[in-house]
């Protein structure tokens, strides 16, 4: 009967002395699953396909996120787990926030709890368990991530909204032709709102779906109707370009995909431009006060960890040269990302 999976979408109440909204409030909404194995690998195996099938693919190909993925060191990771690897997003003024963890707990929560299962010899073993979450603090990510003084943006892939058809003002033919837009769009297979509000100003609309983020705005109006067109507007880079009406819903498409390329692109350039390799301790922590530090591991220790959290600044997780997940904190030649963090 193993593996045995368990998972649940729960509201969760802690006692916050700083409550930050999405990242650390009272009460928030997360994702916890928990399995139980017969023996360690299958374990190890499963948190780690967690983290990467799951969290890691989510984080980068539809949240837009370039996370780093590695191991915490045994000062930060999970109370009674074995090991716990993470996933670190940089957050637009470089601080790094936590989105996600997954965690070989060993036998330890099964010995305390009581989880056993028959063996093929037919005795009682403990099983061997794991644990993994994320929760609605990934919305305080994709909104520091990715949000600019107009307000949200939305990468298209997670957007309820890809495409806002809005009518800029009466005339003739103006608002069956915007309808029909929302209908090729919506055919095509594009999420669409529809906006013929007349009677409250363009501006006004305008505006508020910039600070919703709606990843694309086609614009119809008298004036580009009669030329053949409907503009297009793209919330990612701003820009404003009338196009065919014929050729609109190819031009959408292409449009989200680049979009949401670019933002993804956009927050890498701007995570490695304000990550540091550094040699010491002391760098690394002067790197930390702006944007993240790469250092190695071993000119850090244990010790020095403790001095780097007197400075409000932690190790966030530990990686190998090429950037993959260690087995162990004890690896040669790991790395560790160091930083502020919310």
């Amino acid at each position: 009967d193993l593996p045995l999976l368990l998972n649940q979408w729960a509201n969760v109440v802690r006692w916050e002395l700083r409550p930050r909204v999405f990242l650390r409030t009272s009460e928030f909404l997360w994702q916890e699953g928990h399995t139980a194995h017969a023996d360690e690998a299958d374990a190890r195996a499963y948190a780690r396909k967690i983290l990467h099938e799951v969290y890691e693919d989510f984080m980068i190909n539809v949240l837009g996120i370039p996370v780093v993925v590695g191991r915490k060191t045994a000062r930060e990771r999970f109370a009674g787990a074995i090991s716990t690897y993470t996933l670190e997003g940089m957050m637009g003024d470089g601080k790094a926030l936590q989105l996600g963890t997954s965690h070989e707990l060993g036998q330890n929560f099964s010995r305390a709890f009581d989880i056993t299962f028959s063996g093929r010899s037919g005795a009682l073993e403990y099983a061997w368990t794991t644990s993994w979450g994320v929760s609605t603090r990934m919305l305080g990510g994709l909104i520091m991530c990715h949000g600019d003084d107009n307000g949200l943006r939305v990468p298209p892939r997670l957007a309820p909204i890809q495409a806002y058809v809005m009518v800029v003002k009466e005339g003739e033919g103006v608002v069956e032709a915007a309808a029909k837009l929302r209908d090729e769009l919506q055919a095509a297979g594009i999420r669409v709102a529809f906006d013929d509000r007349v009677d409250t100003p363009f501006g006004r609309r305008a505006v508020d779906a910039e600070l919703k983020g709606y990843p694309i705005r086609v614009e119809v109006g008298p004036r580009d109707l009669a030329a053949g067109n409907a503009v297009v507007v793209r919330r990612v880079n701003g820009s404003k370009t009338p196009v065919p009406i014929a050729d609109i819903v190819a031009t959408v498409r292409a449009a989200l995909e680049a979009d949401q390329r670019a933002l993804y692109e956009e927050a890498l350039a701007a995570r490695e431009a304000r990550t540091a390799s550094v040699t010491t301790l002391a760098e690394a922590i002067e790197a930390a006060m702006t944007g993240w530090a790469r250092i190695p591991w071993a000119a850090v220790g244990p010790e020095g960890e403790a001095e780097a959290n007197s400075h409000g600044v932690t190790v966030r997780c530990l990686v190998r040269p090429d950037g993959s997940v260690p087995d162990a904190e004890d690896e040669p030649d790991l790395i560790a990302i160091m930083a502020r963090a919310y």
